[in-house]
């Protein structure tokens, strides 16, 4: 059996170096360090989304600022920050940042409000509906003992920002955490995130203007207990990439495939490649992006949280590419 698993190990290894090579791909790589922006401040954006529009990447995120502290009572090591808002930065290249602002604020001082520095505003994904020609931002809004468990929503008429602030559901009445949001090539919208207490994931239809779920949704990965979804079509199929639940402590990713966002899905094993491959590199997952101009070419976007200083957390970017249908995210020293 060792014998059979090296050997389809290598030949993994194999398909993957060869598509590598003739492809020559390039990405920047990030491996557990801080960003700086243009003005030479660190960039602020964690659990962080990428829209790419009319040339430019719009990168949204959570700011995570002030004292980390510890919500009494809980289960699990649920370490917060007060909410700060969600982040905007923009760039040409992916690697120059310029820092566009607050792209949804916080609010203070209003304990009911979903935006009161009190909660927990996380995840921000945005999209853009060509019909209604808004940037619509999807993020989990939750109170600190994750009691809420609701999906947000806000609008701009621009992809900077300011957002201006809808409302917050529980998507056909079901819990709404971890998420992200995805965009079909035929301009269908679905809403990806963790519910049932984390034990399964639900993928749900979003109305045409992408401001509310529709009732077509699926259970998915059912008693699974996997979070931090990122989400991307190559080659015709769907792929989903998720974390276990450990709280701010990394674990192994693992990775499902579907001929619809709808499903059937079916769950692999770990896509990453190198050291500490069982911890995602001792990273999280987030987000899946495209690159522009490359076949078959991603780049794998996640966040090494400190989770005693929230404020400190890193981010780990890295390329990754589907070959013959297998995900490979192999690790990549940024220094070589």
């Amino acid at each position: 059996m060792k014998t059979l698993f090296f050997s389809i190990l290598a030949l993994n290894l194999f398909l993957y170096k060869t598509a590598v090579d003739a492809q020559a791909v390039q990405a920047p790589v990030i491996t557990g360090e801080k960003v700086k922006d243009t003005d030479g401040n660190f960039i602020n954006a964690h659990g962080a989304g990428v829209l790419y529009h009319n040339k430019t990447y719009y990168l949204f995120g959570e700011i995570k600022k002030g004292k980390t502290w510890l919500v009494p009572g809980q289960s699990w090591e649920d370490y917060r920050v007060p909410a700060g808002g969600i982040s905007c930065y923009s760039s040409k290249d992916f690697k120059q940042w310029k820092y566009e602002g607050v792209a949804l604020a916080a609010v203070k001082g209003q304990p009911s409000h979903d935006l009161d520095t009190s909660k927990v505003i996380e995840r921000p994904k945005v999209i853009y509906n060509s019909a209604t020609k808004k940037f619509v931002m999807w993020m989990h809004i939750d109170a600190n003992d994750y009691s809420y468990s609701q999906a947000g929503v806000a609008v701009s008429n621009n992809p900077a920002g300011p957002y201006t602030y809808l409302k917050s559901v529980r998507p056909n009445g079901q819990m709404s955490r971890d998420m992200t949001v995805f965009k079909n090539d035929d301009g269908k919208a679905y809403l990806i995130y963790s519910s049932e207490d984390n034990n399964t994931m639900h993928v749900c239809l979003l109305s045409e203007d992408y401001l509310a779920p529709t009732t077509k949704y699926e259970r998915i990965l059912v008693g699974r207990r996997r979070e931090a979804p990122g989400m991307f079509k190559n080659e015709g199929k769907y792929y989903l990439i998720t974390s276990g639940c450990t709280g701010w402590s990394p674990n192994a990713a693992t990775y499902a495939v579907a001929n619809s966002p709808l499903g059937p899905w079916k769950e692999q094993g770990n896509p990453c490649v190198g050291p500490d491959a069982n911890t995602t590199f001792q990273s999280q997952s987030t987000f899946v992006l495209p690159l522009e101009g490359k076949k078959n070419a991603f780049l794998f976007m996640a966040d090494r949280w400190n989770k005693q200083n929230l404020e400190d957390s890193r981010y780990s970017w890295l390329p990754m590419q589907v070959v013959n249908g297998k995900v490979f995210i192999p690790w990549k020293n940024n220094k070589s």
